[in-house]
C-alpha cells in the first residue's frame, strides 16, 4: 500500500434518505433490519443522538456538504441552488490532496444534469439533481460527467452500490472521498409510495410499529412495509461495500460515515413525510467507523449534521475552515471533557418558518404565523408552538406548550433558542408566549434538586 494512503485515510459517507433513527437494532427495532450498521454501532463509534439541522431534503444536502446552517448557505428549501463559489467537502478534500466522488442525489443544482459548475467540486460525477424524477426503482437513470444519460441495471439500491464499488476499485491507490447519496428509503413521487426489492413487502407487513405511528396512523398501514423492506435492503449495501473494502484490504485505512439527511413521519404530522420538528423527522442513524473511530463506543451528546463535516476533515488530518458552524466529534472521543452544546438546533422554512431547539430532556420550537413556508426563509415574529418531555414522553404525543406548570421551562428554552438563532446569524426575533392554563403539575427544570 503507498505510504500516502497509510498516512491519509479514504473516506466514504454513506447517506440515507429519509431514513429514521429507529429503523436499526442499537436503536430498538426487533426485525433485524439492520445488521450490519448495527455492527459498526458497536465496533465503531455511534453517534447515539444524531439529528438533521433542517428537515427536507435540499436544504439537509447543503449543510451537509458545507458545515453551515441552510439559512447561511442559502439553501432554505429545496429548489434552490448551492452557490457555484460555495466552498464544500469535496474543495478541502481535494485540496489535501485527495480525489473525490459523487454518486447518486445531489438536490443542489437547477437540472438533472448537473453541470459542471453546480457539482460543488467534485470530480468524478455520476449522479442525478433529484434521483426520484429522474429514475424508478427498477429504472435507475444517472447523468456521467460529460451529462450524459447511465441507465444502470438492478434495483437502484444495488445498482447505486455496484457503481460505488466500481469506483473504489478504481481508485484504490489513491487517497480518496467518495459521497454516496442513496433516494432510499425515500417514497417514490410519482406513485407516493416506498417501493421496496421485489418480494420484500409482505415479509413486514403488520409488524413492530413505532409508537408514534402507532398512536396517530397517518399512512403507517399503507407504507411501513415498503419502507422496511428498502432500509433492509440499504444495510445489504452497506455490508456489500464494507466487503469490497475487506477484500481490497482498504477496510483498515478507510473511514465510513452512515448517516442521513431526516427522518420519516408518514403523514402523521402534517400532509407528507417530513418538514417538521418531532423526532420522527428530525432524529437519523448515524455511526462512524474506521482509523480514529473504532471502539469509539457510544455518543451520548447530541450532534447535529452540521457537526459531520468537521469531524471528517479532522479525522484526515485538514484544517476545519472557520467558516464551518458545526464542530467535530473527534475530542468527545480522545478523553476529558470537551465543551459540547446542550441543544441541537433546527431551522425549518418549507412547509412552515419555524425554529426548535432540542436538549436531552426537552423540545421547543416555534412558528412564524405571519410568514408562509416555501416563500419566506426566516421572520421577526414567531409564536410558541410545541413543548415536549422527552424524558416522559419520547414520541411527543402530549404538547405541554399550554400549561402554565412549565413557564419556566419555556422561558429557558426560549433564550436558548434565541441564542442559537443568533449564533446562526438570524437576526434576534421576538417569540410570544403561548396562551397557557393551569395544569395542576410541576416538572424540575434541568439541574434543579428535588425538595
Amino acid at each position: 500500500m503507498p505510504k500516502e494512503q497509510i498516512e491519509r485515510p479514504n473516506v466514504i459517507v454513506f447517506f440515507t434518505d429519509q431514513q429514521r433513527w429507529d429503523t436499526t437494532g442499537v436503536h430498538g427495532n426487533p426485525l433485524g433490519l439492520t445488521p450490519n450498521f448495527d455492527r459498526l454501532a458497536v465496533e465503531g463509534t455511534h453517534v447515539y443522538n444524531a439529528f438533521t439541522c433542517q428537515p427536507v431534503c435540499g436544504p439537509a444536502r447543503a449543510s451537509l456538504q458545507t458545515g453551515r446552517y441552510a439559512l447561511d448557505t442559502g439553501v432554505w428549501r429545496n429548489g434552490i441552488a448551492l452557490a457555484e463559489d460555495e466552498r464544500t467537502l469535496a474543495h478541502w478534500f481535494r485540496d489535501a490532496g485527495y480525489t473525490t466522488g459523487y454518486i447518486g442525489k445531489w438536490h443542489l443544482a437547477d437540472d438533472q444534469a448537473v453541470r459542471e459548475a453546480q457539482r460543488g467540486g467534485y470530480e468524478y460525477w455520476l449522479a442525478s439533481n433529484v434521483l426520484e424524477f429522474s429514475s424508478e426503482p427498477y429504472d435507475t437513470v444517472m447523468y456521467d460527467q460529460d451529462c450524459r444519460p447511465v441507465k444502470l441495471p438492478g434495483y437502484r439500491v444495488d445498482a447505486q452500490t455496484d457503481a460505488a464499488i466500481r469506483y473504489i476499485d478504481t481508485h484504490q491507490h489513491e487517497p480518496f472521498f467518495l459521497f454516496l447519496s442513496y433516494l432510499e428509503p425515500h417514497h417514490q413521487n410519482r406513485v407516493d409510495d416506498f417501493v421496496p426489492p421485489d418480494g420484500t413487502r409482505t415479509a413486514y407487513q403488520s409488524r413492530w410499529t413505532p409508537p408514534d405511528l402507532t398512536a396517530l396512523g397517518g399512512s403507517t398501514a399503507q407504507h411501513l412495509a415498503g419502507y422496511y423492506g428498502i432500509v433492509k435492503r440499504l444495510d445489504e449495501a452497506l455490508g456489500r461495500l464494507l466487503d469490497a473494502l475487506k477484500s481490497l484490504k482498504l477496510d483498515q485505512n478507510t473511514i465510513v460515515l452512515f448517516t442521513s439527511d431526516h427522518g420519516c413521519h408518514f403523514k402523521t404530522r402534517n400532509g407528507e413525510y417530513k418538514r417538521s420538528c418531532h423526532e420522527s423527522a428530525i432524529r437519523v442513524p448515524t455511526v462512524v467507523t474506521g482509523p480514529g473511530f473504532n471502539g469509539g463506543g457510544r455518543i451520548r451528546q447530541l450532534v447535529s449534521l452540521v457537526d459531520l463535516p468537521p469531524t471528517l476533515l479532522d479525522a484526515a488530518g485538514i484544517p476545519i475552515p472557520d467558516s464551518i458552524h458545526g464542530r467535530s466529534i473527534l475530542p468527545l472521543l480522545r478523553g476529558g471533557s470537551p465543551a459540547w452544546p446542550e441543544e441541537v438546533f433546527l431551522q425549518i422554512s418549507e412547509s412552515q418558518v419555524g425554529r426548535a431547539v432540542r436538549t436531552q430532556r426537552w423540545k421547543y420550537s416555534v412558528s412564524a404565523p405571519d410568514k408562509q413556508g416555501g416563500a419566506d426563509p426566516t421572520a421577526d415574529r414567531y409564536v410558541e408552538e410545541f413543548l415536549y418531555d422527552l424524558e416522559t414522553d419520547p414520541y411527543e404525543l402530549h404538547n405541554l406548550i399550554a400549561y402554565d406548570a412549565y413557564d419556566e421551562v419555556k422561558a429557558l428554552m426560549r433564550e436558548r433558542l434565541l441564542r442559537r438563532m443568533v449564533e446562526a446569524g438570524e437576526a434576534r426575533p421576538a417569540i410570544e408566549p403561548a396562551p397557557t392554563h393551569a395544569s395542576g403539575q410541576r416538572h424540575l427544570l434541568p439541574g434543579e434538586a428535588k425538595k
